[in-house]
């Protein structure tokens, strides 16, 4: 089935294909300027530390709901073992299978494709089985600090947690800002709280999963216009799942990742983050998020760290 007309329109509104050159592979993090950095370093009042990531653990937020997306398997390899012979130092070593999305994590512009393209119009195929993705892979992303900014949607409707049918709309982003006395600006990353991951952290797994709240496939030119370096929420499927359109499955996915080249993230724990902010009453601060630079690799596992 292809994709419905009101797709490709806004996606012809939000395109980033050749903004920064025909050899781009960051898209929107382009925007993440010295200047820029500078002003999110300014941000910094109180220097409270905030961490923003799930634990990895082998009982985590995957469910099964995205095949193969797997929750960390842990094993020890070594304990307490005097490698170079009895009396030595002893150490212990650690290996870990997972999916590279299976907690707080980015999301790769590589990581979807449409009508057989990924993002500045390279050919779906360059994805492959042995390389993984030839460009835009997530280790491209050599650091990520910015300024941060939360637009806590479930705080400023009143709720601890939005409905599982409840689309994020730019309206809401809007009134997110206002009660936050903050306005997004180029550069910023924008962390969109819904309060669905309380699901997750009270140990209903599949609750988390669906139906989610999320962001309405009219975000995309909201963000889009305020020049947004990248987006992250506290959902599994970061956009509202089941979808608003009928049999149109990750819209946003595509708006963000193939045609703008926005960076998006998925299951970060938003929670501590809000309530510092509403204690502060700011809610922009100093934002690290550097994913870990797997080569070739359509997404990565972030520990971010809100510093306000």
């Amino acid at each position: 089935m292809s994709l419905p007309a009101e797709f490709h329109e806004i996606a012809a509104r939000v395109n980033n294909w050749g903004r920064w050159g025909g050899d781009d592979e960051l898209g929107t993090l382009n925007l993440v300027t010295d200047a820029v950095v500078r002003e999110a370093v300014a941000a910094v009042r109180t220097g409270r530390r905030v961490p923003l990531a799930l634990p990895l653990r082998q009982d985590g937020v995957q469910s099964g709901l995205i095949p193969g997306r797997i929750n960390p398997l842990h094993t020890m390899v070594q304990i307490n073992q005097e490698i170079f012979g009895p009396g030595t130092v002893a150490t212990s070593d650690d290996t870990v299978t997972m999916g590279l999305q299976a907690a707080t994590h980015w999301d790769a512009l590589t990581h979807v494709s449409h009508s057989g393209r990924l993002y500045n119009g390279r050919p779906a195929e360059a994805i492959t089985a042995h390389e993984g993705a030839r460009f835009s892979s997530i280790a491209a992303v050599e650091h990520l600090v910015s300024r941060g900014v939360l637009l806590d949607v479930a705080r400023a409707r009143g709720v601890d947690r939005l409905p599982g049918g409840h689309a994020v709309t730019p309206e809401d982003l809007a009134a997110a800002e206002e009660f936050g006395g903050v306005r997004v600006r180029a550069g910023d990353v924008v962390l969109v709280r819904t309060g669905q991951l309380r699901l997750a952290l009270e140990g209903d797994r599949d609750a988390y999963g669906h139906p989610s709240p999320g962001l309405s496939v009219r975000c995309p030119e909201w963000f889009h216009g305020r020049d947004v370096a990248a987006v992250a929420n506290d959902t599994l499927t970061f956009e509202i799942f089941p979808p608003e359109i009928a049999d149109l499955w990750l819209p946003v996915h595509a708006l963000h990742l193939v045609e703008m080249g926005l960076l998006q993230g998925q299951n970060w724990n938003l929670e501590e983050l809000s309530d510092a902010c509403a204690e502060e009453r700011r809610y922009a601060f100093l934002l690290t998020a550097t994913p870990e630079p797997f080569a070739g690799a359509t997404g990565s596992p972030v520990a971010p760290v809100a510093i306000l």
